[in-house]
């Protein structure tokens, strides 16, 4: 369906669609307005364009995508500049649109986004034609998809029959097993039974033996009570003697402790003396202090938590950075990003790196700020402030993954602080014993300075 807004027949300009443009076309339409974005000067842009004018093509249609879509839609003059790239790199398929005769074997979409962005006579027919066209390729996809899901379920369901009756037949070969080894058991257990029948027999017969054993073991125990009592007489003539033999014992234990002492008196006036020689200081150190260990009264950054204070006041941030040799980590994008996003990154950059340089001369703490290298085009000109470590992730390297590189650098103990709104480097820094921080509790603590 075509309407006319203000313009005479036959004029392509004055069409407007009455339904939302099919997805496929407004990927193609972007694509035409990325291409042709980078042959136009920053004055030729739409104000809301000229932050992505140095994107990559690929870049720029992925983060400026809506906003290229709502400009061409919007800027006619934005529209008919983008036109005449168009024109300049594809002049045989804008030719055909200007006589009503687009290409039989063009891709529906390419022609229908072309429509769309030159605007001939009949442009909305082409492009709910590419719709149409889309909604039935992907009609025929979805049914291509159903059969051969079908066909999947179906060699499934026959692979599980397969397996279900295998599995059955394995079972009633181990049902036969089991009931082969039942009856080897009952076997078993008949002779078992029979055994223990002989046992109580046997065991009848031996308490019989034990009556006989137990009489005779009497007797013999009478003849050993007269054998004792002569043993008695005998070892109270030993103990006299030995008596006797420990008094001579004694008398020659007490030379031989003389000796032994006289030699001990010799061993440490010996020591006493190389001491005063060599002028040994006294003990200062015991063993138990060279133990790593939290004392009593020091402050770690998990023991800041309470105080009565919120996680976004900015008080907290002061606490931490209170702790002897703290060290403070900033994301540089993720602040500035969240703090005043319209700036450009450089001048970004320089309004935080001024900010933490007063931060670090009113807190003696250390500051490191790390910044993502991956775009940069050139080495950056900069002079790190007083007080800040400025740094930059290598090609490959994330500036998460440097902000956890430094936290595993530092030794176990000492007070790291992580300031970034990224939860995946948040959890990360925390279980490597750092404490995070939210990007907006340091920009209101910055506010303060």
């Amino acid at each position: 369906m075509v309407e006319t807004a203000g313009g005479g027949p036959g004029d392509g300009a004055a069409e407007v669609l009455d339904r939302p443009l099919p997805e496929g076309v407004r990927r193609k339409v972007v694509q035409i307005v990325s291409d042709g974005f980078g042959g136009l000067t920053m004055a030729e842009l739409p104000a809301q364009l000229r932050q992505y004018a140095r994107f990559a093509p690929n870049r720029r249609a992925k983060f400026a995508g809506n906003a290229m879509a709502a400009a061409v839609e919007t800027d006619p003059l934005f529209r008919q500049r983008i036109g005449e790239k168009f024109r300049e790199a594809q002049p045989e398929l804008a030719g055909a649109l200007d006589t009503g005769s687009p290409p039989p074997a063009a891709d529906p979409l390419d022609v229908a986004a072309a429509a769309y962005v030159l605007r001939p006579v009949g442009w909305v027919k082409l492009v709910a034609a590419a719709g149409e066209e889309a909604q039935r390729a992907d009609a025929e996809r979805a049914d291509e998809e159903n059969r051969a899901e079908l066909e999947r379920l179906r060699a499934e369901l026959a692979a599980a029959r397969d397996h279900t009756r295998a599995e059955t037949e394995r079972l009633r070969a181990e049902l036969d097993g089991a009931r082969k080894e039942a009856e080897s058991l009952h076997r078993k257990l008949r002779s078992a039974l029979s055994d223990v029948k002989r046992g109580e027999a046997a065991l009848r017969k031996m308490q019989g033996e034990m009556e006989t054993v137990r009489a005779e073991g009497q007797a013999q125990v009478s003849a050993a009570e007269s054998e004792t009592r002569r043993l008695k007489a005998r070892l109270g003539e030993a103990e006299a003697a030995l008596e006797a033999t420990r008094r001579a014992a004694r008398e020659g234990r007490s030379v031989e402790d003389m000796r032994v002492r006289l030699l001990l008196d010799t061993v440490l006036d010996a020591a006493q003396g190389l001491r005063r020689e060599l002028a040994l200081p006294p003990v200062s150190v015991r063993p138990a202090e060279t133990v790593d260990a939290v004392e009593p009264g020091r402050m770690t950054p998990k023991d800041i938590a309470a105080r009565a204070l919120s996680e976004n006041d900015p008080a907290i941030l002061d606490q931490l950075l209170a702790l002897p040799q703290a060290h403070l980590v900033v994301d540089g994008y993720n602040v500035t990003k969240t703090g005043y996003p319209q700036m450009p990154l450089e001048k970004q950059r320089l309004r935080l790196l001024g900010q933490l340089s007063q931060l670090a001369a009113q807190s003696g703490a250390e500051v490191t700020c790390v910044f993502d290298g991956a775009e940069l085009a050139a080495p950056v000109l900069l002079a790190p402030p007083r007080g800040v470590r400025v740094l930059f992730s290598k090609p490959g390297v994330t500036a998460d993954e440097l902000i956890r590189q430094l936290v595993r650098a530092e030794p176990p103990g000492r007070p790291v602080v992580v300031v970034s709104t990224d939860r995946e480097v948040a959890d990360g820094v925390a279980r490597a014993g750092a404490r995070p921080v939210a990007s907006a509790v340091l920009l209101k603590r910055l506010s303060r300075s």
